[in-house]
């Protein structure tokens, strides 16, 4: 039986540059491996079809033979190195890439320990609150935080000072083990030393051989101006200290902001309702109100204010975080009716509304002209 093209048995163009072939072969060699199609001949047959192609065609000299010459460029097959199943002689460097995506699969997406043992330790979070006020101005916070630290007695190495960590004996310091199935060999983490590639016999014991203790640190924490609720703040190796002198983790901070008594933020602009009089409304005149930073400023009510009205205060706003600029406060009033009135106060009121005229309530003088118009044209 002839051969198949190779460029057709990785299903790439012949102008395919060695990227998309080592896509295609990684693919394809997943696809058809013995180990994911047992007691299937075909995909076996396949596997090493899609092998024999790749080792061609990755190889510079021997892409530009197959390409002059065809299958004729190699005399005797591509089993050169005396392989009795026809895989080149570095099969295993081609496919090693493969066996981690496959074996990394099989075992639940696992992986090897760094070989070194270096472990890097764990992110830590904390939880911070703070008031709008704190968020306008920053501040310097310190904070206390549990968390594992290089062991002091072993250095981080985990063994008893004056000794150190061995070569495990039986990867020999690999961190991995090989076995042979079939036609092909595996690698495996090493199950003695869990793929750190040593071994310690006399462990500290200060830290009983992790080259970490746990302590109580104390740390402080910049906090920009304008930061807003949810804001992460990250300390880079402020985490927990690694296994056996490994790098340590990050340390997050997430800020919430309180509450505040008069103010809603949306962003860097500032909201504040303020109730204002009856009479203030109508007749106009200034209120006084907090703003963010601490002080307070004068508003000017003109007359015949309406519940809902705001008024933009420029500037008054927060700050934009790492930026000089700030937003906006928007103060919007509400006219409240007066309760618990006097005798006199009705009586004034009274007087006031039968003085009143369309023009001294124009919209509610309007809407109900359109709500009589709206029921004499039912009547009709």
């Amino acid at each position: 039986m002839s051969k198949r093209d190779y460029y057709d048995v990785l299903g790439v163009s012949r102008d395919a540059d060695e990227k998309e072939l080592k896509g295609a072969f990684r693919r394809l060699a997943k696809q058809y491996h013995p180990d994911r199609n047992p007691d299937d001949a075909g995909a076996e047959q396949r596997f090493k079809e899609v092998n024999e192609a790749y080792e061609a065609l990755k190889d510079p000299e021997k892409r530009a033979a197959y390409d002059r010459f065809g299958h004729a460029a190699f005399e005797g097959g591509m089993g050169g190195s005396g392989h009795p199943h026809g895989f080149g002689a570095d099969f295993s460097a081609s496919m090693s890439e493969i066996f981690d995506d496959l074996f990394g699969e099989f075992m639940g997406g696992r992986r090897g320990r760094p070989r070194s043992g270096h472990e890097r330790g764990g992110d830590l979070r904390y939880n911070m609150e703070i008031s709008l006020s704190e968020a306008f101005t920053s501040k310097t916070a310190q904070i206390r935080v549990p968390s594992s630290v290089i062991c002091d007695s072993c250095g981080g190495s985990g063994a008893r000072a004056g000794t150190a960590p061995t070569a495990c004996r039986t990867c020999g310091g690999e961190g991995k083990v090989r076995a042979s199935q079939g036609f092909f060999t595996i690698e495996r983490t090493c199950p003695t030393c869990q793929g750190r590639g040593e071994m310690i016999e006399d462990p500290c014991p200060a830290c009983q051989g992790l080259g970490r203790v746990t302590k109580e640190r104390t740390l402080s924490v910049n906090i920009p101006a304008g930061v807003e609720d949810g804001t992460r703040i990250r300390l880079a190796g402020e985490g927990e200290a690694g296994m056996r002198g490994g790098p340590a983790g990050d340390l997050y901070i997430f800020l919430a902001i309180k509450p505040h008594e008069f103010f809603q933020r949306d962003g860097a602009d500032i909201f504040c309702r303020v109730p204002i009089s009856m009479a203030t409304a109508a007749l106009g005149g200034q209120i006084e109100v907090p703003t963010v930073e601490g002080g307070r400023t004068r508003v000017k009510v003109p007359e015949g204010t309406q519940t809902g009205r705001q008024f933009r205060l420029r500037g008054k706003g927060m700050p934009v975080l790492r930026s000089k600029t700030l937003g906006d406060m928007y103060i919007q009033v509400e006219v409240e009716t007066p309760r618990n009135l006097t005798r006199k106060q009705k009586d004034i009121l009274k007087e006031f509304e039968q003085a009143s005229t369309d023009s001294t309530n124009p919209e509610s003088s309007g809407f109900f002209a359109r709500v009589k118009e709206f029921f004499d044209g039912i009547g009709d």
